[in-house]
């Protein structure tokens, strides 16, 4: 069955305690607990309860619950704090469809279209099937690879024989598809009655123009990324998008297989069409380079995680001072300009011209100071005429005079 890791579970609005909801004690050991979630998952799953919606409501609080109780680190927490400790981790964020109606399925390829992601469980029906051990296994030996089509909802299973050099040098599972179908590859434990229970899945990503998904059991802990918790977690904060790329690495919780057979199921989960697919098995021994290079890689990758989680607090201060020296800066310039606008108005008040209306309506600067300056200069005119008039007149009679004094004398 579909876990937190392997079905996208959304947190019930009431949330009881996991430990009550999965039926299990404190001290429970993960079989005990991954044993009490499938049996409780598949009685309440959608596949078998379409006309209950309480059975609904009830499979999603269990995978919520064992989303908890299955990562030890959320377990710890809980343990610890209860679910406050958990209310920063994005529980309640990933979307669960399961049993989906025609008009559902619709919506739901639109959303995937979109890149809005869509989690979806395995059905009832394979789950059920694998339990009982009636569905037909084909061998897939190493270094071999198999190419099919699976109808929606259904699965191919597919049996990889180990022995204990394989399991020591590390085994990896890929599926891709040049279709850039959608689908889910499934690992399958050994059940006691014969049968087969989920115990991971691993959703297709697009990788360029393929789609592909991958198990990479090689003695150490792998982390898959998931896409669902980087996308949600983005679109939960735009801003801080960049700090959330990494949020979504998840570690895998089976890091190494035993000698036997494994078995493994490409499921189709296409809306309306099956899926193509091409899966292959490989065995490390000749990638030890490469599987070093996954190893320094992860751990650069995680390191830089908590590099970017103390750097978004960096950032988150340093952006909200940015923003109130923005709008400080908005503020004073607003304010200068206002400022000097005054300024520039009380200077031009200081000027002789005055406007004033005429008779016919229209602006007429300066004609009242025209006016007195022409009056001003015909008065300065008269007066000189006045005063060469009184000159000529004196010098007449002073010329005069003199003539007459010279004519005495004469």
């Amino acid at each position: 069955m579909a876990s937190g890791k392997m079905g996208g579970p959304s947190a019930p609005v009431v949330r009881r305690d996991p430990y009550e909801v999965l039926c299990v004690s404190r001290d429970s050991s993960d079989q005990e607990i991954k044993s009490a979630y499938r049996k409780l998952a598949l009685k309440y799953h959608p596949d078998k309860n379409a006309s209950n919606p309480e059975a609904s409501e009830l499979f999603k609080e269990v995978a919520y619950s064992y989303s908890i109780l299955s990562d030890p680190e959320k377990r710890r927490q809980f343990d610890t704090a209860g679910f406050e400790a958990l209310e920063n981790e994005g529980m309640d964020m990933e979307i669960d469809l399961s049993n989906l109606g025609t008009v559902n399925t619709m919506f739901a390829a639109l959303f995937s279209k979109l890149g809005v992601p869509i989690k979806t469980t395995v059905s009832a029906t394979v789950l059920e099937e694998a339990l009982n051990g009636t569905v037909t296994v084909r061998p897939l030996p190493l270094g071999s690879s198999v190419s099919g089509k699976v109808d929606k909802q259904c699965a191919h299973f597919f049996g990889v024989t180990i022995n204990e050099q394989h399991g020591q040098s590390g085994i990896v599972v890929r599926v891709t598809s040049a279709a850039q179908s959608k689908f889910k590859l499934l690992y399958f434990e050994q059940e006691s009655n014969g049968g087969y229970g989920l115990a991971l899945q691993e959703e297709s990503e697009k990788t360029g123009k393929l789609t592909s998904a991958g198990m990479y059991f090689l003695h150490f802990q792998v982390y898959r990324m998931d896409s669902t918790v980087n996308a949600l977690a983005m679109a939960k904060d735009p801003e801080a998008a960049f700090f959330k790329r990494l949020e979504g690495l998840q570690p895998c919780e089976v890091s190494e297989l035993k000698p036997g057979t494994h078995i493994f199921a490409v499921y189709g989960d296409n809306f309306f069409k099956p899926a193509t697919y091409t899966i292959e098995v490989i065995c490390a021994k000749s990638y030890e380079d490469t599987t070093e290079r996954l190893k320094e890689i992860q751990a650069k990758l995680l390191s830089k995680r908590n590099d970017l989680r103390q750097f978004e607090t960096e950032y988150r201060k340093a952006l909200a001072q940015f923003q109130e020296a923005t709008y400080r800066y908005n503020q004073e310039k607003q304010t200068v300009d206002e400022l000097l606008k005054q300024r520039d108005s009380i200077h031009s008040s200081f000027t002789t011209v005055r406007t004033i209306v005429n008779s016919s309506g229209s602006a007429n600067g300066g004609g009242k100071f025209n006016s007195e300056e022409s009056r001003s200069e015909s008065a300065g005119e008269d007066s000189t005429s006045s005063a060469d008039g009184k000159d000529k007149s004196g010098k007449k009679k002073w010329f005069n005079l003199n003539l007459n004094r010279s004519d005495k004398k004469a």
